[in-house]
């Protein structure tokens, strides 16, 4: 979900601003927007040490089980907390010595919460979000900052829900919001294949958004060969059931039918080709490994 957060929020950011703003001002929103929605994610930083400690373990899953199991410690804590948002918004949004300010208060309260490494991963949030902030005063108002910074905090943590352990909702308080990630189905493939398809949604949202601010045509950027991505049925046979705890192969595999779109035949693509013809072919492959998934395995 990490690419669906930033495309969710620049989508919302734009369909929300264009009533005030001109294009491009509302754009500037959109993509101020998608990279705050990005800052609760540096808590994945720690994890950096889990990946160090995989390398000499050999092979790329246990690589990517060591990233993983040493992102439990710090990951969707108190970056994620509606309760730290809305203060971190204000913060990123006045920058200078008052947002220097508000951001210290937030590492002490990660310090006295969780202790070194809980304030540690603050400290980066708050320097994320204050680069972002800065940034974004370069082209739009506090005000709209803020706005920006709000929609991109706060809708990040709900794009979790599907994928992991769910976000403490309400850091530092000690209340569960939601005990276990949002599984409506009994097999854990459909509830996986449900989060591919959410976050293939998005993506779909944000290009519609921007074509639609952009003059840009999607239907005249996407080319047949996208339909290649059917052939990604046969990795039923191929590729075992996947899982939230097993899913890298599926992952992989799928997403490597984009490149479909890059492929230059007979020419190089221009780059809203490559991504709208990738992405529908992802899109299609997807969809066609699901309606294999439930004729031959399910």
């Amino acid at each position: 979900m990490f690419v669906g957060h930033a495309v969710l929020a620049f989508a919302l950011a734009v369909l929300l601003a264009q009533r005030w703003l001109p294009r491009r001002e509302t754009l500037a929103v959109g993509v101020v927007a998608g990279l705050f929605a990005t800052v609760p994610d540096v808590d994945m930083a720690y994890a950096l040490a889990g990946l160090a400690g995989a390398l000499g373990d050999g092979g790329a899953l246990a690589v990517a089980d060591g990233f993983w199991s040493a992102s439990t410690a710090t990951h969707r804590g108190a970056t994620h907390s509606l309760l730290v948002a809305l203060p971190a918004a204000a913060a990123f949004a006045l920058g200078g010595k008052w947002g220097l300010a508000l951001s210290g208060g937030l590492v002490a309260v990660g310090a006295a919460v969780g202790g070194p490494l809980t304030a540690l991963v603050v400290g980066l949030f708050a320097l994320a979000g204050l680069v972002v902030g800065a940034l974004g005063r370069g082209a739009l108002s506090r005000q709209w900052v803020a706005g920006a910074a709000v929609l991109g905090l706060v809708s990040h943590p709900f794009g979790d829900l599907l994928t992991g352990e769910p976000p403490a909702l309400l850091w530092p308080l000690d209340v569960t919001v939601f005990a276990a990630r949002l599984a409506p189905f009994g097999d854990p493939t459909l509830n996986l294949l449900l989060a591919f398809f959410v976050e293939v949604a998005v993506l779909w949202a944000g290009a519609l958004t921007y074509a639609a601010f952009s003059d840009t045509d999607l239907r005249a950027s996407l080319r047949p060969k996208a339909a290649l991505g059917a052939a990604y049925a046969g990795a039923v046979v191929l590729v075992p059931p996947p899982t939230m705890a097993a899913s890298y192969q599926f992952v992989f595999s799928v997403l490597a039918v984009g490149f479909v779109g890059a492929v230059p035949a007979p020419r190089r693509p221009r780059l809203d080709e490559a991504l709208v013809t990738g992405l529908a072919a992802v899109t299609l492959a997807g969809g066609a490994y699901a309606v294999a998934y439930l004729h031959v395995v399910a």
